[in-house]
């Protein structure tokens, strides 16, 4: 095989480890270049002269189809509607990072920077992303004291950090995720992740019932599965730049996103997922289908999202949420207190 022409660092600063595919990739990229090249020149136009982003048909077709890296930070901030947030407390940020920390706060968030992206450059002890991740994250600690600090959260104002190269940027998209897109799903309790991974199930269980039924006689619960999917974003579960795509996606459509991201991966894995025979081959398998050629494919792959789950409305998940949270309110009435 000839010579890789790429690195053995990403442009996001992660290494690549000794078994990463450079054939693969270069094959994607190859491809996945002149997209770029032609997506650039599209939003080159939409944003020409200064033009503000507003949410229209095109703007929600463009999202879809990818931003590119330098319109993300403005892009994400104005279709998120995290730009209107700031403007109501334009000083928030400083001021925060300007009055003294809970030292319980402190040592929550210290104890998780050495973990967060351990495999990249910008975050070792050397360089100062572990500075700019602590004020990010002890901001919005103090900032939202119903959340405070939640294990998670490191790897998402992490990946907002690379992606925007701006503390102030992060801190804002970091609230926007976790008050409006996610609600409830970094409380103490996680009341809405617990909701939204039942919800899947009930998706599975329409849209794969075979699926569903076999997870059901492995004994392997989809919390198991899918925690880490939900908590992180799939930041730290799939490759980074279709990451960055579903993020793209999700500022724009909310958490709709993560269910046709979830089922597309369940949906195209299908046969591989029936073929385990047990607990530990089926844990194997779910680790297996987020790292391989077709999630590292973005561009194939988002465009497989609106496509592989069919149809998926707001309506729906808001019913199945509403029916899921009303029973778990009703079994705790029951528990002993």
């Amino acid at each position: 095989m000839a010579h890789s022409t790429f690195s053995a660092v990403d442009e996001y600063g992660f290494e690549r480890h000794d078994d990463f595919d450079y054939e693969s990739y270069e094959d994607f990229m190859s491809n996945y270049l002149k997209v770029l090249a032609t997506r650039a020149q599209k939003w080159a136009a939409l944003l020409g002269e200064g033009k503000s982003v507003k949410r229209t048909n095109t703007v929600k077709r463009y999202v879809r189809k990818g931003i590119p890296s330098e319109h993300r930070p403005s892009v994400w901030m104005a279709i998120s509607e995290a730009d209107k947030m700031r403007e109501q407390f334009p000083d928030l940020y400083q001021k925060i990072l300007d009055s003294p920390f809970e030292k319980e706060l402190v040592d929550l968030v210290k104890t998780d920077l050495p973990r967060t992206f351990p495999d990249n450059i910008y975050f070792t002890k050397e360089a100062n992303h572990q500075t700019h991740l602590f004020n990010i994250l002890i901001a919005y600690a103090h900032n939202n004291r119903l959340v405070g600090y939640c294990q998670g959260l490191n790897y998402i104002a992490g990946l907002l950090l690379l992606a925007t190269k701006s503390e102030e940027t992060s801190f804002w998209l970091l609230k926007v995720l976790v008050e409006k897109i996610l609600p409830d799903y970094y409380t103490k309790t996680m009341d809405g992740l617990i909701v939204d991974i039942e919800v899947l199930s009930e998706l599975v269980k329409a849209k794969v019932p075979d699926v569903h039924q076999h997870v059901i006689n492995l004994g392997l619960p989809w919390a198991v599965i899918t925690t880490k999917w939900f908590v992180c974003l799939f930041a730290e579960v799939l490759p980074i730049e279709t990451v960055l795509r579903i993020w793209d996606c999700l500022f724009y459509e909310g958490s709709k996103i993560l269910f046709r991201v979830c089922l597309t991966l369940i949906k195209a894995n299908k046969a591989a997922i029936m073929q385990c025979n047990d607990f530990t081959s089926l844990a194997e398998c779910f680790k297996a289908i987020v790292k391989n050629a077709s999630a590292l494919h973005c561009h194939e792959f988002m465009q497989s999202i609106f496509k592989v789950p069919g149809t998926l409305s707001n309506t729906t998940i808001i019913k199945l949420r509403a029916r899921i949270a009303k029973q778990r309110r009703e079994q705790q009435q029951k528990e002993p207190r």
